[in-house]
């Protein structure tokens, strides 16, 4: 039994398949914490890859048909609690201009379940935007670039900021604030995660006050803490952003994780 499972359109994946897609970046991914054969947020996944497909290629693939192939490999890996990564590309691949009845094809692939770092984390501000921030796509450079920086720094991760001054999202991540009442979520071009959506709806159905707002580094005193939120947990303490100290804020540490485990898991 092996949790590491590569599959192309809901079957093994060859060498000879992927040796063209390891050169290559025209894709984009969803990511997600299989626990029990189950998943949290499964709509929002699914709208995810349907969505940035009709952005990307002009069209998508069926819904029922990529939720079939996200089982098939769960099924082969074995386990039951795995890490899920969903990739549509092109088949005509980069740098071409693809024919207007060609369908998106979708890699899966299958590994060890993780749930994140346990922080507190130290972020460094860095200045960047991304290009179409609201499509999560595959070969972004920056991303990695600025992690590493970022930890040769000193800092275990890096905080993006638009040139306006708006601390948008990390890395790999989405942030969430807290003024100590309500849940702060920064206003900027950014990518939405779906564990920031799930932890959204929840928060709403538990009657917790949310609010979104510019947040810059200047403005950070103001608040009393900071989380960031991946596919891997919902809330992981930042208790600095470049030179300003943010409170490690427990109790709102746990709201995020209560609100995120109220969610439903649905099965693939």
């Amino acid at each position: 039994m092996t949790t590491f499972v590569v599959q192309r359109n809901g079957r093994t994946a060859t060498a000879e398949e992927l040796a063209p897609l390891a050169f290559a970046g025209y894709a984009h991914f969803t990511a997600m914490q299989v626990r029990g054969g189950r998943v949290r947020g499964l709509d929002l996944h699914l709208a995810r890859l349907r969505n940035a497909s009709v952005e990307l290629f002009g069209r998508a693939l069926p819904d029922d048909r990529v939720r079939t192939w996200l089982r098939t490999a769960a099924r082969a890996a074995g386990p039951a609690d795995l890490s899920l990564v969903a990739t549509a590309y092109s088949p005509s691949g980069e740098f071409t201009v693809a024919g207007a009845d060609e369908e998106p094809e979708l890699l899966v692939r299958t590994g060890p379940a993780s749930s994140g770092p346990a922080g507190p984390l130290a972020l460094a501000p860095v200045t960047y935007e991304r290009y179409l921030p609201e499509v999560k796509h595959a070969g972004e450079v920056a991303k990695t670039y600025a992690l590493r920086r970022a930890v040769g720094d000193g800092f275990d991760d890096a905080a993006f900021v638009d040139p306006r001054g708006r601390i948008s999202e990390g890395t790999i991540w989405n942030l969430a604030f807290w003024d100590g009442a309500s849940v702060v979520w920064p206003v900027a071009e950014m990518l939405g995660g779906t564990t920031m959506a799930v932890v959204e709806r929840q928060l709403d159905r538990l009657g917790v006050p949310q609010r979104r707002q510019e947040v810059t580094v200047a403005g950070l005193p103001d608040l009393a803490g900071a989380v960031v939120m991946n596919s891997w947990t919902p809330g992981v303490a930042v208790h600095r952003i470049g030179a300003v100290p943010l409170p490690e804020a427990p109790s709102f540490v746990d709201l995020l994780h209560r609100a995120y485990e109220a969610e439903p898991l649905t099965s693939l």
